[in-house]
């Protein structure tokens, strides 16, 4: 008989397996996966001499977390060389921030950082541009909007960028001029990506990051993610981080194919060369991204009926597929392409129009290349028509939900302002989703429209819809809250399956993965407001304690 390497009694663990939900021991092979998870009469028995044997103290006990959407070194980069403010900052605690930085740093040295958000923009009485002009004049600067779709740039950094009055339009991007054509420093989508281009992360950076992001998603409880968005030098960095041991996580990487980063689509070939390079055990990498538009606040997110007018914006001149980021005849031959060489596409779309452009390329691979091709996801998902809900099932396509819009956040008045209330009502309709037989995913999007990648108050959220931390009054759709039982498999076991791990982790079952949390109380039993509170005593990854409080 083979006994165990170690076995975990005493606790009340959730399983995630149908008709087995609740065990009190597990026990755990060598090689870090679970022998068997059952009464601890029947788990005492796999016993031998070698076993180690761990107390759980009747800790509450669950499979460890899937984090399906977060962009992992981009947010830990921030933390540790950007000007960050936090989301809710004044103007004036951001100008502070960049003054304080522009100090400590030589002349010519780029400041990068933020967030800045929309209703800020009134406040700074003059624009963009001769503000941060004024803050840092000796140094080029960009700051991010909070949903990492926009920027404000000065004087330094628009020139060094090549960007002035005689500069053309760059195709999906905003390059925002005053009434004499000379750039405000207001740029948003493609017209971000001169500045990004030269601000781009190191690879002893990016190795830095590497090692913060694991911790931090570790102390969280997540033992699986998804990056949604590699390019070649985020891919090393986690091709490194998983040869030399540093990665206590499973990792699937979606290969960027299309942002407005790049200049065009990347051919198909190129995306399968970069798989062939850095796929190995641990790093898995049949996945690719596109984006289909931008975020409602910029007016950019691509969306069936007019935003609320504004200067500059007619209602009456509304053009759904005047916002989309690839043309729908692009994006089709795009994904059947990706499909037909065993890509996952995960297809950014935050407006119901481009949802609806997605599924349509979905359908396209679909009829060209056979069912039973890689289920594909709407990233974000965040405005769904009813006439599309269906068709997620019907498509058999993923339904990814992030960042946390479905409860009130920083993010929301800049929401409201620009789409109205009852817009804001149909926002992450996750609900609906479940009720039309779509299999839905969570996701953070941290650092992008998301402060944080903590889980808790993502779940406490999803099943209020209020914020669990009671600094944003109000709900945001209400009826599309779910209860607890719903939204567990979303950061669970539909997250594995959507990395190609069914029953190797988000599960606790004989022979997955020893993943598995210990949390300081029963979640079943606790209000919204206790779960957006969670914390996290210990996670543990292949059997291994990967963090301890």
């Amino acid at each position: 008989m083979t006994h165990a390497a170690t076995i975990h009694d005493g606790g009340t663990i959730l399983t995630m397996q149908p008709g087995a939900l609740q065990a009190e021991a597990i026990a755990v092979d060598g090689d870090g996966r679970v022998m068997a998870v059952g009464p601890s009469h029947e788990i005492a028995a796999l016993a031998g001499p070698g076993t180690r044997r761990e107390s759980l103290g009747g800790a509450f006990v669950m499979p460890g977390l899937v984090e399906s959407h977060t962009h992992a070194l981009w947010g830990a980069c921030r933390d540790l060389f950007e000007v960050y403010v936090g989301y809710a900052a004044s103007t004036e605690g951001l100008a502070q921030a960049v003054q304080t930085r522009a100090a400590a740093l030589p002349a010519g040295t780029w400041i990068t950082g933020g967030p800045w958000r929309l209703d800020m923009r009134d406040g700074l009485g003059m624009t963009p541009r001769d503000w941060l002009d004024r803050i840092a004049p000796a140094h080029p600067v960009a700051l991010s909007d909070t949903t990492q779709h926009a920027m404000w740039a000065n004087s330094a950094a628009l020139a060094a960028a090549g960007i002035d009055a005689h500069s053309p339009d760059i195709p999906g991007g905003v390059i925002e001029r005053d009434a004499t054509g000379v750039p405000t420093g207001f740029l948003a989508e493609a017209g971000c990506a001169p500045l990004r281009r030269l601000t781009a992360w190191t690879p002893d950076q990016l190795s830095q990051a590497c090692d913060y992001a694991t911790r931090y998603l570790n102390s969280l409880g997540y033992t699986a993610f998804k990056e949604p968005m590699a390019d070649e030098a985020t891919l090393a960095a986690y091709a490194d981080a998983v040869d030399t041991g540093r990665m206590s996580l499973h990792v699937a990487a979606h290969i960027t194919a299309y942002s407005p980063l790049t200049e065009a689509v990347v051919p198909p070939d190129e995306i399968a060369r970069l798989r062939a390079r850095y796929a190995r055990p641990g790093l898995r990498l049949d996945y690719a991204k596109l984006f289909l538009d931008g975020v409602a606040p910029a007016y950019t997110a691509s969306f069936l009926a007019p935003y609320l007018p504004k200067p500059g914006y007619d209602p009456a001149t509304h053009d759904p597929d005047a916002t989309l980021l690839l043309p729908p005849e692009v994006l089709n031959a795009t994904v059947t392409a990706l499909d037909a060489l065993g890509f996952c596409v995960k297809m950014h779309a935050v407006g119901d129009n481009a949802v609806r452009k997605g599924l349509d390329a979905i359908a396209a691979a679909r009829a060209a290349n056979g069912s039973g091709g890689p289920r594909h996801e709407i990233a974000h998902s965040t405005f769904v028509d009813d006439a599309d809900l269906p068709r997620f099932a019907d498509l058999d396509a993923v339904a990814e939900v992030s960042p946390k819009l479905w409860m009130p956040n920083a993010g929301t008045a800049a929401q409201r302002a620009v789409l109205g209330a009852a817009r804001l009502d149909q926002v992450h309709r996750i609900r609906s989703l479940l009720d039309a037989g779509a299999e839905v995913i969570f996701g953070t999007d941290w650092p992008a429209s998301a402060p944080d990648a903590n889980p808790w108050t993502g779940l406490a959220g999803m099943i209020s819809r209020t914020d669990p931390t009671g600094r944003y009054p109000g709900a945001v759709a209400p009826a599309q809250a779910i209860p607890l039982d719903d939204a567990l498999p979303l950061f669970t076991v539909n997250g594995a399956k959507a990395m190609g791990m069914t029953g190797q982790t988000g599960v606790l079952a004989t022979g997955a993965w020893a993943d598995f949390i210990v949390l300081d109380r029963d979640i079943r039993t606790s209000t919204a407001e206790e779960i957006g509170a969670v914390t996290v005593r210990r996670t543990v990854h292949k059997g291994q304690t990967v963090y301890e409080a």
